[in-house]
């Protein structure tokens, strides 16, 4: 039997790949309980500034395994609230994880799949990939990815996805602000690469944890509360090994090691 995920690093990259590609990468609890794992783990390596999150096989992930859904539907609603959960907090990881998140698509992303690149903070997918909630069309609900899917794209656009059910293409992905750029799958990896190593090299760890901590956390405040939250994030972030660094650096005229 596969492991669900393979796991690798490279060159400070942490990768994820999924490894159910004839199931087309479909979510069940192993492959869920498996990524959180491994995210975790890789939060603690400190070889590791940035992850990215690929699949085998020519799907990048289909959504929740349905047959797996299937077999929940003799539960009862409390054992169904636990299993929702595991979802959630695999979601909740992904979007708060201190460490940047790279989508790396190289097929259909579909309903729960569709999700998992919605929650990543970049992704890259090939011209032919589609994407799109179906869940309606089957009688279930793209509930979890409901709540990030609105922050990313704003509600209107969000609805059109979400009620209708219907398949995009990656170039209508991207026009809505679900995906970040598009690539041929020859160049896929090496884009990824390329930009990942940009974000190792140029940018501080801390400072795009802190800033991705804010990014989650102001839209939750009013203008007030938010103002707030980013002057002390402001004051938090000066007294950093990072800040001090940088700044030293930048007025030494040296070149910053991150």
């Amino acid at each position: 039997m596969n492991q669900p995920i393979i796991t690798y690093k490279k060159d400070r990259i942490g990768y994820l790949e999924m490894n159910r590609p004839e199931k087309r990468n479909a979510l069940n609890a192993e492959m869920v309980e498996a990524l959180k794992s491994a995210i975790a783990q890789f939060e603690e390596d400190d070889e590791v500034k940035v992850m990215v999150i690929k699949a085998a096989g020519k799907v990048f992930c289909s959504g929740a395994d349905l047959a797996y859904l299937q077999s929940l539907q003799i539960n009862t609603y409390e054992e169904n609230l636990e299993d929702s959960r595991k979802l959630k907090e695999l979601f909740y990881k992904i979007y708060t994880s201190p460490k940047v998140i790279i989508a790396q698509i190289q097929g259909h992303a579909i309903a729960g799949g569709c999700g998992l690149a919605t929650v990543c903070d970049f992704s890259f997918s090939v011209p032919e990939a589609k994407f799109g909630y179906t869940e309606v069309k089957i009688g279930f609900i793209p509930a979890i990815v409901k709540v990030f899917l609105i922050r990313k794209i704003g509600e209107g656009k969000a609805k059109q996805l979400l009620l209708d059910g219907d398949l995009i293409t990656s170039q209508e992905a991207r026009q809505l602000g679900l995906i970040n750029w598009i690539a041929d799958a020859d160049v896929l990896e090496e884009k990824v690469y390329n930009y990942a190593q940009k974000l190792i090299l140029q940018n501080s760890a801390q400072s795009m944890a802190l800033t991705k901590e804010m990014i989650g956390r102001v839209q939750e405040k009013t203008l007030e509360e938010g103002l707030e939250y980013a002057a002390a994030m402001n004051a938090k972030a000066r007294g950093t090994n990072d800040c001090q660094k940088g700044i030293a650096a930048f007025l030494n005229k040296e070149t910053i090691n991150w």
